[in-house]
């Protein structure tokens, strides 16, 4: 069965506010802003997918989770027709090659849409590239809050949430838990002290009494530790990343440890035997995404019967199918049609407040069944709610909650959803 881990995710570059978390001030950068603005049809009549595949040497395997899951997309689509009568292509793929060279490849190969990469720090690499070919580049896994802004002229999106994205479900698990107040051990770095400050915000908002974080750096997490415990949190969050399993064996040398500990995704992990015994026993974590159903799991091992994990899955899949949408509510193929209809048909909006949803559909067959009946649709796949805004950042983000046991290892135990619910 496989299984789904925590993955590896490039730092987070700043923090913004519940209201904003998942949106940023638009950036024209190439030529305008290819979002919102109107494109007139200039496809061949094929669309072309393309899959930037970034991972080497220990992050390898989320390639395959990522193929097959393009891959189940483009038949599932296909199987209804595929875009106005002809197949939807998905372009060979290169991982061998570096994103850049990818990248260059599908704009010769003329790709229509790119789906990818998995690294955020290898986002713009691609940019430079497909964002001056007129290429969409819709991104399964990149989490870091800058490229929110990234000069991409409209042309970049992602299914997958910002990292400070969480904040507001960290400090929800603590005070759901009875807790009044709240301490925030961090990382020194972006990704620790960026989302450090997203947790107190939405901590203070929802009436937690928010007390002083603390900072470390890894492998020196003791005194950080004993100032976290000293000041009497009922709770305490760990945001941390490579130096998760030292701060928590400290927070529990210091008197914080089991049920009063919250993790977040970076601090994820199968401890086991690495930490004392039961010390994360009731302690929580939280993980982006939502855990894949057991339908998809099997449409995905019939594509690839050798895959032992699924991450960015869900979030791949739901790429490729509004890539999908968008071709056919522009009835073209062409990539700035694409990017000119991707918000439209994600049930998000560009400007905030500005009309009311439709209902969702939740598969590109029974979308185009809305599309037929009118120009707006709502696409909540097999990642739930995506909903993208003029950024191109999704408005709505799910989290897997997980608790420990008394091995240290965790367990589903529920889910949140942060923004609109769809």
């Amino acid at each position: 069965m496989p299984v789904y881990r925590s993955p590896a995710r490039a730092s987070a570059a700043l923090a913004v506010s519940l209201a904003g978390l998942l949106s940023m001030t638009a950036c024209t950068g190439t030529g305008g802003n290819a979002r919102t603005e109107p494109a007139e049809a200039s496809g061949d009549g094929v669309l072309r997918v393309g899959l930037i595949l970034d991972n080497t040497g220990d992050n390898a395997f989320l390639n395959a989770p990522q193929l097959a899951a393009a891959k189940l997309a483009i038949h599932d689509i296909n199987a209804v027709g595929g875009h106005k009568g002809r197949p939807v292509e998905l372009l060979p793929v290169h991982p061998d090659q570096d994103t850049a060279a990818q990248a260059k490849d599908l704009a010769a190969a003329k790709a229509d849409v790119a789906i990818g990469p998995t690294d955020s720090s290898h986002a713009t690499a691609a940019l430079d590239v497909l964002a001056g070919a007129h290429v969409p580049l819709i991104s399964p896994a990149n989490t870091a809050a800058a490229l929110s802004t990234s000069a991409s002229g409209g042309y970049y999106f992602r299914t997958a949430a910002a990292d400070v994205a969480q904040g507001p479900v960290l400090a929800k698990l603590a005070k759901d838990a009875g807790a009044a107040s709240i301490g925030v051990l961090y990382q020194d770095g972006s990704y620790g002290k960026d989302l450090s400050a997203a947790v107190k915000e939405a901590a203070q908002q929802s009436g937690l009494k928010v007390l002083p974080g603390v900072g470390f750096k890894p492998g020196d997490a003791a005194e950080a530790a004993r100032s976290a415990a000293q000041a009497g949190p009922d709770a305490v969050v760990l945001v941390a990343r490579d130096g998760a399993r030292a701060a928590l064996a400290e927070l529990h040398n210091a008197g914080l440890s089991g049920s009063k500990v919250i993790l977040s995704d970076g601090a994820f992990a199968r401890y086991g035997s690495g930490l004392p015994s039961r010390i994360l026993e009731g302690a929580r974590a939280v993980v982006p995404g939502q855990l894949p159903s057991a339908a998809f799991q099997g449409k995905l091992l019939a594509v690839d019967p050798s895959l032992k994990d699924l991450s960015y899955a869900a979030e791949t899949y739901d790429a490729v199918t509004l890539a999908a949408l968008a071709a056919a509510r522009a009835q073209d193929d062409a990539g700035r049609s694409i990017a000119a209809n991707l918000i439209p048909v994600s049930g998000g909006t560009a400007a905030p407040g500005a009309g009311t949803p439709s209902a969702p559909c939740r598969s590109y067959k029974e979308c185009l069944g809305g599309l037929a009946a009118g120009p707006d649709i709502d696409y909540d796949g097999e990642s739930g709610p995506v909903a993208f805004d003029s950024n191109g950042d999704i408005t709505s983000a799910a989290f897997s909650v997980f608790t420990y046991g008394a091995d240290n290892n965790p367990s589903p135990t529920g889910h949140e959803t942060v923004g609109r619910s769809g």
